[in-house]
């Protein structure tokens, strides 16, 4: 979405010749029609398809049918959708939940195509404040049922709750190195088929991957997030195992750009992989950026061996204000340029109000206040955190407590303000909690307001739909000039 502050200024049109030649209104008609769909963002002729009891349609499915692109389903969270699944091509559709978060468990029904509760292969597709579970198929079959199996080009995943699926979300996009994945606001719990190829989420080989202010955990033998995208961007999140019993806290496969900003990651006793952190285990991508940046993540090894970090690629981690709780080594990959961390096991209690509730907040005269070293930036990019997870599924803003940032994914005495998302409705607690005021926690609203834009300027906003729609309008200006300016044939 634009951020309210945004502006989209167009240049004033030149003055109108006197005589006007067909070729010339033509060309005024064809631009004043692009700079109208610019205006409305192409949804003029979006409807509205509502879902549920005394509604038009009784089930999501036979929305989506009816559907045409861009069009948006409010699912009403009063109905009965259990066993409802379908695949869809229609582009640019919204399935959203409204008045409180509708499930649909189609546990015991294959899924559509048997892919999942919903098998997308439109170029663009939203997914908001929905509950999807039951997704499996046989090993025969793959093995591999998702709450979404995402074959586009671009998802928006906000609000949402996947738990009990073979995989919560199973993505990659139809030419690979192209399309975006945004998950914010999201809940994943107990995903997994249980033979370490399935996980909470799977991404494949999309030009960009974002998942922030988000909650991922419990997992059922599989990675709590695995993504092969060529950028990575996972900050602000609880990436936690608990009482699962998950491979990798993240994996990174096959490299690529990475920030690792602001996430509470817990490895558990159970785990089925004694590294945290993994990336370039399989390869470096063919040519693909392969730095990876680890900036003010709070970890935690209840495995209390293993590693922290496991980078098999030969460029330098950077690994700052980050504390490292418990046994393991922080990183075996040689000239990882290493400042500002706080290591438990050699400099001591970094004093959180309660690390067995996972509340990581850091306590009056906590050796990590005012500590960080400046993180720095990686090109455009800055580093530096400027939110922090706020359970659940929301975010706070962070802003600088006295000297300096502190180390970890949470200033002390931070009073910044909460940016709700849906806030988590859906699923359990592994504990009491880390909220960053002291509070409750976010619980949102009836439907998903958070934005996916980055504010403050320290971290890239995500690319809004009109952005998307940009070239697709200035192709079909271009042909419809082109066009005109043809010489007459006799």
């Amino acid at each position: 979405m634009l951020h309210s502050s945004t502006r989209l200024v167009c240049s004033p049109l030149p003055a109108a010749p006197r005589a006007r030649h067909p070729a010339d209104l033509a060309r005024r008609g064809a631009l004043a029609l692009g700079l109208g769909l610019l205006a409305l963002g192409g949804s003029a002729d979006a409807a509205t398809l509502q879902v549920g009891p005394g509604k038009t349609y009784g089930k999501p499915c036979q929305a989506i049918a009816a559907a045409a692109a861009g069009d948006v389903i409010e699912i009403d969270a009063a109905g009965n959708y259990t066993g409802d699944t379908c695949a869809f091509s229609t582009d640019n559709l919204t399935l959203r939940g409204v008045n409180g978060r509708p499930k649909i468990d189609i546990t015991g029904t294959p899924p559509a195509q048997k892919k999942g509760i919903y098998a997308i292969t439109a170029p663009n597709a939203t997914i908001e404040n929905l509950e999807l579970s039951g997704a499996a198929i046989s090993m025969a079959d793959g093995n591999n049922g998702a709450g979404i199996r995402h074959q586009g080009t671009n998802l928006t995943v906000r609000g949402c709750y996947f738990h009990d699926n073979q995989n919560g979300i199973l993505g990659a996009p139809p030419t690979g190195g192209t399309g975006q994945v945004l998950i914010e606001y999201s809940e994943f719990e107990n995903n997994g088929a249980g033979d370490g190829f399935s996980h909470n989420m799977y991404i494949g080989n999309y030009a960009v991957f974002t998942l922030q202010h988000s909650y991922s955990h419990r997992g059922k033998v599989g990675h709590l997030v695995k993504t092969r995208a060529i950028e990575n961007r996972i900050w602000y999140n609880r990436i936690t195992d608990e009482n699962g019993t998950a491979s990798y806290e993240i994996d990174i496969p096959d490299a690529g750009l990475s920030y690792v900003i602001g996430n509470l990651l817990e490895q558990s006793s159970g785990t089925q992989n004694p590294a945290i952190l993994s990336y370039a285990a399989e390869s470096t991508g063919g040519g693909r950026d392969t730095h990876l940046y680890v900036v003010n993540n709070t970890f935690l090894n209840n495995k209390k061996s293993g590693s922290f970090v496991n980078n098999a690629s030969a460029t330098p981690s950077l690994l700052r204000n980050n504390i490292f709780m418990y046994a393991g080594t922080i990183t075996a990959q040689s000239g990882a340029q290493m400042s500002g961390n706080f290591v438990n096991a050699t400099q001591g209690d970094p004093m959180f109000v309660n690390v067995a509730a996972y509340d990581v907040r850091l306590q009056a005269g906590s050796p990590c206040i005012d500590t960080a070293v400046d993180p720095g930036s990686a090109g455009s990019q800055s580093l530096a955190p400027v939110w922090q997870y706020l359970h659940p599924v929301s975010r706070q803003s962070r802003a600088v407590i006295g000297a300096a940032t502190d180390v970890g994914a949470y200033e002390f005495g931070n009073q910044g303000t909460a940016d709700g998302g849906t806030g988590g409705t859906g699923g359990s607690d592994g504990g009491t909690g880390s909220e960053a005021d002291g509070g409750t926690g976010g619980t949102g609203g009836t439907t998903p307001t958070g934005c996916s834009c980055q504010l403050g300027g320290a971290h890239s906003p995500s690319p809004s739909p009109l952005a998307l729609l940009l070239p697709v309008i200035g192709l079909g200006l271009g042909l419809v000039l082109r066009r005109q300016r043809s010489p007459q044939r006799a």
